[in-house]
């Protein structure tokens, strides 16, 4: 049997890879860095989460969940979920985070469009992304082209989906930012630092949805590419 190499793998996909796990790394030592750096109001996450709320007339609940940087906000239970190294904690890099999770929480709140529609079309991504690579590889092994198109374009509505998580993420660290230092509860040197976490976070987006971009170019590459040889 041929040994074989997926040259197209290997010079699109993997170097986006790559550029993921540094993004993780970059995220995971900025985090780390200023959950050292504690602040001058001494407030926690949690208590920053609530101050923040309290501006904007919201009474979102506010949970603990276990691990480190598995904040979140649910909107199907309208609960806000802190991590064990935010909630509690007093520091720069945790009343960042809680900011950022309670940007989402106001996102909701106050209609904004993108991630109205990113909660709209997430059932089907997901069922999307599930069925694509069958329908991808059952397409190639059984020269069925049209249906390895239609796994190609299953997966291309994952893209998007994350296409249309970028503008809320960075809404969500915009509205979080504004509102630490409208409200003072971080100085203008700490502000910086909380800037450098956000900011890290969001690198990892970007840097999932380059992932997925140069994966949808291959799989193009590939069903074309068999698509031309069997003609």
């Amino acid at each position: 049997m041929p040994f074989f190499v997926d040259y197209y793998y290997l010079i699109l996909v993997l170097p986006a890879v790559l550029l993921a796990f540094a993004a993780q790394v970059s995220v995971q030592s900025t985090f780390k860095k200023y959950s050292k750096v504690g602040t001058r109001s001494g407030m926690t996450g949690r208590d920053a989460c609530a101050a923040i709320q309290r501006e904007n007339g919201l009474s979102v609940p506010i949970e603990t969940v276990a691990g480190s940087m598995t904040d979140h906000y649910d909107p199907r239970s309208n609960v806000i979920r802190l991590s064990e190294t935010v909630g509690p904690i007093q520091s720069v890099a945790a009343i960042g985070v809680a900011a950022h999770e309670t940007g989402h929480a106001i996102q909701y709140a106050q209609g904004y469009a993108p991630i109205k529609l990113r909660a709209g079309i997430l059932p089907v991504t997901q069922f999307a992304s599930t069925l694509s690579p069958y329908l991808v590889i059952a397409g190639l092994l059984f020269d069925f082209q049209y249906l390895a198109i239609v796994g190609v374009a299953f997966f291309g509505l994952a893209v998007l989906f994350q296409l249309i998580t970028l503008p809320v993420e960075f809404n969500a660290s915009s509205r979080a930012m504004k509102a630490l230092e409208a409200q003072g509860i971080l100085t203008k040197e700490e502000l910086a630092g909380a800037r450098k976490v956000l900011t890290a976070a969001a690198m990892t987006y970007v840097a999932a949805l380059f992932v997925s971009l140069m994966s949808l170019l291959r799989l193009i590459i590939l069903v074309l590419g068999r698509g031309r040889r069997n003609n």
